[in-house]
């Protein structure tokens, strides 16, 4: 079976993480995804993100670039700009993430894109979108964070404000730029027409907000900070235990009937504080409390065994190294490994989802810049007198 995405060819002009995260969904179901670098230094992940092991580039740009081809095009200069025009003319979809108003300056912005090829779909991934008055502000995760009130309700009460480790606006802008680029190119086929998307960081951290908004607009209460709590039910979040934290999860009455018979509390049952899921939300210190002072006389584990055997969710809280290593990521494959070309061999996540067939692969490590130049030009039509005159004019830069 073929990947669902086979022969879709993808310009990739992103750096950095959402942009490149995007380009690699995409090339993980089979798309031709060719990163197109600036000459000599690259996408800045490649120096600037993560750990070195033997080679110049990071852990960071292994993460986020596999399975993409390598390209050195100097689009400053008139030849590489050309050049890439040419790419464009064949691509079925270019993915950027400058500042609005850069790729107008370069010319190679949609409208200048879809003059030359009407059928291009063209992703444009910033901090704030191509429109309104924050969008020539800088696009970073942190920034998008703090400017969406994602950190005003993060963290526990009273503490300085904190984000979230994993960036999610970064990663899930490249998730619905993944969404909403493949939307149009289905769209395409019954309008033969590409279409410009428009996604932002901003966006994404606000569009994750659904538990935040609902509880502003059904009460009229800002979102504050509740630890690992949840908004809409309770309990679930982390507890204490004897010798350290596990998280529980009654997030309805049925599983709140259950926790109370595992851990002998008729007494929290009968209890008006915590009759109903809304009551329990609205006393949850109270009653974590309570349970605290029962969770406290046994170890983390012993609580697990018998919460668990209840039918009630819950588990320990493990660190990176035991849940890489858990027989649930070993039995869904989520570390892969590759053989790069320097490093030899690197290990990876897995696919995140998982596709009947051969639909996603590991087809090519993450690569060398400017790895594939010639051989892609040379797949678009250019021979390699022509590739010599590029060379000569600068359209690879100085050293290519």
């Amino acid at each position: 079976m073929s990947q669902p995405l086979a022969g879709l060819k993808v310009l990739d002009l992103t750096q950095v993480m959402a942009g490149p995260y995007c380009c690699m969904l995409l090339a993980d179901m089979g798309a031709d995804v060719i990163k197109v670098e600036p000459p000599g230094v690259g996408d800045q992940t490649r120096r600037a993100m993560g750990f070195r092991m033997k080679g110049a580039d990071s852990a960071g740009f292994f993460a986020l670039n596999r399975n993409k081809r390598s390209i050195e095009l100097d689009l400053k200069n008139d030849a590489g700009r050309e050049t890439f025009h040419a790419l464009a003319r064949e691509a079925d979809v270019v993915v950027e993430n400058y500042r609005p108003g850069v790729t107008k300056r370069l010319g190679i912005d949609y409208p200048t894109l879809a003059a030359l090829n009407p059928q291009l779909v063209y992703a444009s991934i910033s901090g704030f979108g191509q429109t309104g008055p924050w969008s020539q502000r800088p696009g970073l995760d942190l920034m998008a964070q703090a400017l969406t009130g994602a950190m005003s309700a993060m963290g526990h009460p009273g503490t300085p404000p904190v984000k979230s480790s994993i960036p999610f606006a970064d990663l899930g802008s490249g998730l619905f730029a993944a969404y909403a680029i493949l939307s149009a190119v289905i769209g395409r086929q019954a309008t033969g027409e590409g279409r410009h998307i428009d996604a932002s960081l901003f966006e994404t951290a606000l569009g994750f907000a659904i538990w935040e908004t609902a509880e502003y607009w059904g009460t009229g209460k800002v979102p504050t900070p509740i630890g690992s709590a949840n908004r809409m039910s309770a309990p679930y979040q982390a507890v204490r235990a004897a010798d350290g934290y596990f998280v529980i999860g009654a997030s309805n009455q049925k599983l709140w009937m259950q926790l109370c018979e595992a851990i002998d509390a008729p007494d929290l049952l009968a209890d008006e504080r915590f009759v109903d899921n809304v009551a329990r939300v609205s006393n949850r210190e109270v009653m974590i409390a309570e349970l605290e002072k029962r969770f406290a006389r046994r170890p983390a584990q012993y609580w697990i065994d018998v919460v668990g055997a209840a039918g009630v969710p819950v588990a320990p809280i493990v660190d990176y190294q035991e849940a890489l290593s858990s027989e649930q990521a070993e039995a869904r494959n989520m570390v892969m490994e590759v053989e790069h070309p320097v490093e030899g061999p690197i290990k990876m996540l897995g696919f995140p989802v998982k596709a009947s067939g051969d639909a996603q692969q590991m087809r090519y490590p993450p690569p060398l810049l400017g790895q594939h130049t010639t051989q892609v030009l040379q797949e678009f039509g250019f021979d390699e007198a022509a590739i010599g005159r590029l060379r000569d004019m600068g359209a690879f830069g100085k050293n290519e």
